[in-house]
């Protein structure tokens, strides 16, 4: 029989290893620890595991440990059931304006939040402000969700999704389709400019709010899809100063006159950084 002082021993043995461990991670990948534990609520053990298998990167990692088939089939579907029934509109089998306002206020986040649109994304929603019984009970399945309270728990993963490029650039396409009106192929300018503002807050873009005031001055029509995506190419690839900014390139009209706004008021001057910043 073991002895209790043996037990002891053993026990302190693996702490000062574990802590040897740890020590031996570095800073930087105690910090990854330690912040992927706190948002996913995984042992240390879970968040080692994930971290390695994706090279120490985080949101590499929010995958691997959101994408695990026990995490997936870990939903109830009758407490998602309950969910939806929570928020259905009384007369029609799907979620409507008044659905979602108050799962905003059960989330307790603004219905302009971010989030929502992430979420909208996970739940490949077809229209904004609307959820059919489909894409809410699927889209939190594959979440692994099946109570507000492990919504509530989610929302720091889904704003840091907002951080990955690769999953940027998929909410920002899936942001067309949904925010546009039914039957359209274009997006109302209206709309388009509180998406833009919207979106490219959490990018940090410097020209967002130029862009919306040239629109409102110079073009006041409904945005195109191809107009849509280019912009975003010209917001990641082009900096803000213009200096690497091709007059020959094959950016859509709008943008190439966006360009001649920026330069006719001043804003940029081509090959020079200014106060563009500064002014509004």
């Amino acid at each position: 029989m073991v002895s209790a002082s043996c037990l002891f021993d053993f026990c302190s043995v693996l702490t000062v290893i574990g802590v040897l461990l740890q020590n031996k991670l570095g800073i930087g990948r105690r910090d990854k620890v330690q912040q992927f534990m706190t948002i996913t609520g995984a042992s240390e053990k879970v968040a080692l595991q994930a971290l390695k298998v994706s090279d120490w990167n985080l949101e590499g990692a929010f995958d691997v440990f959101y994408s695990q088939s026990q995490v997936k089939s870990s939903a109830d579907t009758r407490r998602l059931e309950e969910l939806y029934n929570r928020y259905k509109d009384p007369y029609a089998d799907m979620i409507l304006a008044d659905g979602i306002s108050l799962l905003c206020n059960d989330m307790q986040v603004d219905p302009q939040d971010i989030v929502m649109l992430v979420l909208s994304w996970h739940m490949k929603a077809a229209t904004m402000c609307e959820f059919s019984k489909q894409e809410f009970i699927g889209g939190l399945q594959s979440l692994g969700i099946d109570s507000l309270e492990k919504l509530r728990e989610k929302l720091p993963f889904m704003r840091s999704e907002m951080k990955d490029e690769h999953k940027f650039r998929e909410i920002y396409n899936f942001a067309f389709s949904w925010a546009k009106e039914k039957g359209q192929k274009s997006l109302a300018l209206d709309t388009a400019i509180g998406m833009w503002q919207l979106l490219f807050a959490e990018k940090e873009w410097p020209l967002v709010e130029h862009w919306c005031q040239f629109l409102q001055a110079r073009h006041n029509k409904a945005i195109s899809r191809d107009t849509w995506s280019q912009l975003l190419e010209f917001a990641r690839n082009v900096d803000p100063a213009l200096t690497n900014y091709d007059a020959e390139g094959a950016w859509p009209y709008l943008i190439d006159e966006f360009v001649e706004y920026l330069t006719e008021n001043s804003i940029v001057q081509i090959g020079q950084m200014s106060d563009w910043s500064q002014k509004g």
